[in-house]
C-alpha cells in the first residue's frame, strides 16, 4: 500500500486562493467554519487523513492527471452553478434497483432524500423509472466478470433528451454495470458537466459482485438484433445491503438518524397499501462518527 501525505504549506496553497471572489467568500465564513477549514491544513489529523492507495489499479495510480487546486476549479468555464430558474436535479431511474417493485421504490426514496440533505436549498425530483430498451443503447457481456453492461456514452445522449427545463442536471441510476467504449473494462459512471448529466451504476457497490457466487454472469448474449432488450428481463438485481446504501451516500447525521426510515422498525403496510421499509444504515457507523466529530469542531 502507498499513502499520498501533502505538506501543510501544500495544502493551503492548494485550497486559498487570493482571487478576490473566493477572498469574499472566505470572509463570510464564521468562526466555526474557520475552524473546520484549518483541520484541513494539518497533515496527521484524523479528520482530513492522507489518502490510502491499495494497489497499483487505484485510480491515481492507473490514471495519472494534472492536479487541480481549488482556485482552478473555482474559475473551471465548465463549471456550472444553479440558477433561479434551473435549482432541479432530476433523478431517472434506468432498469430496477431492487427485486421487487416496492424495494425498488424504498431504494429511490432513500436516494432522493440523502440528495436532498446533501444539496441542501435544491429541489430533487424523481422522474418515471425507464427499462433498459427506452435508452436504446448498445449493450455487451463483459468479457472477464461474464456480467451484463449498457454503454454509458448512449445512455447520457439520452438523458441529454430528457433533460427537463427547469433542470439544474439530470442523473441516471442503476443497477446495471456499464462501460464507455468497447476497449474499456468498466467504468462506475460517467457525466458531461457542460451538458449537466450523468449516469451512474451501483452494480459494483453490491457485496457479492466480486465473488464466486455472483448471480449475475451470462454464459453467451444471445439477441436476434441490437434491439433485442429481452435479455434484461428480470436480470439479476444484487440486494439492497446497508453497504451497498453506504457506498451508494456515504453519510449525513439527519439523514442516517431519520426516524421515519430508521433500522428497527417493523416493515409497515399504509392505508394506500404501500409499504415502508426500514433504511439500512448499520454501516454508516463510521460516517456518523465522522460527521459528528466535524460538527464538534465547528460548534466549539
Amino acid at each position: 500500500m502507498e499513502t499520498v501525505r501533502h505538506s501543510e504549506h501544500t495544502l493551503k496553497t492548494a485550497l486559498i486562493s487570493e482571487n478576490p471572489r473566493l477572498v469574499s467568500q472566505y470572509e463570510k465564513l464564521d468562526a466555526g467554519e474557520r475552524r473546520l477549514l484549518n483541520e484541513a491544513f494539518k497533515p496527521d489529523h484524523d479528520l482530513f487523513g492522507p489518502i490510502t492507495l491499495h494497489s497499483q489499479s487505484d485510480w491515481i495510480i492507473s490514471h495519472p492527471e494534472a492536479p487541480q487546486d481549488f482556485e482552478q476549479f473555482f474559475s473551471d468555464p465548465y463549471r456550472k452553478a444553479p440558477s433561479p430558474d434551473k435549482r432541479s436535479i432530476y433523478i431517472q431511474c434506468i432498469g430496477s434497483l431492487g427485486n421487487t417493485r416496492i424495494i425498488s421504490e424504498e431504494y429511490i426514496k432513500w436516494l432522493k432524500g440523502y440528495c436532498e440533505a446533501f444539496f441542501y436549498g435544491l429541489t430533487v425530483k424523481l422522474l418515471e423509472p425507464v427499462p433498459v430498451s427506452a435508452t436504446r443503447c448498445s449493450f455487451r457481456v463483459n468479457d472477464n466478470t461474464q456480467n451484463l453492461q449498457i454503454h454509458a456514452g448512449h445512455i447520457l445522449k439520452f438523458l441529454k433528451k430528457k433533460k427537463p427545463e427547469d433542470a439544474f442536471c439530470i442523473v441516471g441510476i442503476t443497477m446495471i454495470d456499464l462501460y464507455p467504449r468497447d476497449s474499456w473494462n468498466f467504468v462506475f459512471g460517467q457525466a458531461s458537466l457542460t451538458d449537466g448529466v450523468g449516469i451512474f451504476s451501483f452494480a459494483r457497490y453490491g457485496s457479492d459482485f466480486y465473488s464466486s457466487r455472483y448471480e449475475g454472469r451470462v454464459s453467451k448474449l444471445q439477441k436476434a438484433s441490437s434491439s433485442d432488450y429481452a435479455v434484461f428481463d428480470n436480470y439479476y438485481t444484487p440486494q439492497v445491503t446497508s453497504v451497498l446504501l453506504l457506498r451508494s451516500c456515504k453519510a449525513l447525521v439527519r439523514w442516517i438518524e431519520d426516524e421515519s426510515d430508521s433500522p428497527g422498525v417493523s416493515t409497515k403496510r399504509s392505508r394506500e397499501g404501500t409499504v415502508d421499509l426500514p433504511k439500512p444504515v448499520d454501516a454508516f457507523k463510521e460516517w456518523k462518527e465522522w460527521i459528528i466529530k466535524c460538527l464538534a469542531v465547528v460548534q466549539k
